[in-house]
């Protein structure tokens, strides 16, 4: 099986799980497990931030930070397809109470001028505060697009101007910084607070990071023991997650070199009509008209690769540490003997 669903399908490394099994232990709950706070401070000073909180999903997160820099009734700004609004469980609504509005993007990278475009005249008690942006980096329905810092900086202008919070979800912020070439802390600088994801590209098994103000993040563990989002002797996880930042990071570029494989052959295939620009290591594709991307993937099973059908005629696939160069090899053979089998026609059974 060549598992291309996701980047969070990795196994622990051999390594990973030696780091895990000697973990220093304590209670985090309780605020005494030593190899949780050594990976909490490292993830905060990589990225020039006071203080970090464990916790077991980006999602969470996510929805920690919503919540603590927003009140019920305030609105969140984000892109139309931004995890925090398509993949979150309606989190932002449930959690915070809190509306959203959509900013125009290009593969999820909005402007300076769509954010100050989109703030509410606070004068006026029938709209809703504006009060939350939020940038995704990368972008995972954007095919993994990085974002250009310099617009980043701008739309941290923006929300000075308009007083508004800055929230960075850096599910895969390391993807971008291996593309973009700059420094964790030049993006740290720019956010209010930043969610880092241990278990997509760098492979550990659970866990993400929040990071931000030493006040914050207090009010954010406290958010997080009301979410149930507190662990025992979670510094097994915080080991892994230890070992993937020291590992696994300079490694990312080969994961980027496979997407690019893959998107190259696809490029060149009758049945896709279109491949995203691959930055990172998310390949998203559109098939030929008339084709169902249902039965595309289908088609890909039973030759032992699996992928995401994220649309009608829609395909993402992404690359990881468990994927080698055989693997990529195995994909591309795939992939010819499927477009070489299926119809454009929609009449055609397969539809």
């Amino acid at each position: 099986m060549i598992d291309l669903r996701s980047d969070t399908v990795t196994r622990p490394t051999p390594g990973m799980l030696d780091a895990m099994m000697h973990a220093r232990l304590g209670d985090d709950v309780l605020g005494d497990d030593p190899t949780v706070q050594a990976l909490e401070s490292h993830v905060a000073d990589l990225f020039g931030h006071e203080a970090g909180v464990l916790c077991p999903s980006g999602t969470m997160t996510n929805q920690i930070a919503i919540h603590v820099h927003t009140r019920p009734g305030d609105e969140v700004l984000c892109e139309e397809g931004a995890h925090v609004y398509r993949y979150e469980g309606g989190g932002m609504m449930a959690n915070s109470g809190c509306s959203v509005k959509h900013l125009p993007a290009d593969r999820g990278r909005f402007t300076a001028e769509a954010v100050a475009w989109a703030v509410n005249d606070r004068t006026q008690d029938y709209l809703a505060n504006t009060s939350l942006v939020v940038v995704e980096n990368t972008v995972n329905r954007g095919g993994g697009a990085v974002w250009d810092i310099a617009e980043a900086r701008r739309i941290r202008n923006t929300c000075d101007a308009q007083g508004l919070k800055m929230h960075l979800d850096g599910a895969r912020i390391f993807n971008a910084l291996e593309v973009e070439g700059t420094d964790a802390r030049q993006w740290g600088a720019l956010f209010d607070s930043v969610s880092i994801c241990l278990s997509k590209g760098l492979g550990a098994p659970v866990g993400s990071v929040l990071i931000g103000p030493a006040p914050f993040i207090a009010q954010a563990r406290r958010v997080r023991k009301r979410f149930g989002g507190g662990m025992r002797q979670a510094g097994l996880l915080a080991a892994a997650g230890l070992y993937a930042l020291e590992h696994h990071i300079a490694r990312l570029v080969e994961d980027h070199d496979r997407a690019r494989r893959i998107a190259e052959v696809l490029s060149v295939s009758n049945g896709c009509a279109r491949v995203l620009p691959v930055h990172t290591n998310i390949i998203i594709y559109d098939l030929a008209a008339g084709s169902d991307a249902k039965a595309h993937v289908a088609a890909l099973a039973a030759h032992g690769v699996h992928c995401f059908a994220i649309g009608p005629d829609q395909v993402r696939m992404i690359t990881h540490l468990d994927i080698d160069d055989a693997a990529v090899d195995a994909t591309i053979t795939a992939l010819r003997s499927v477009f070489d089998g299926i119809s454009t026609d929609p009449n055609s059974p397969i539809h």
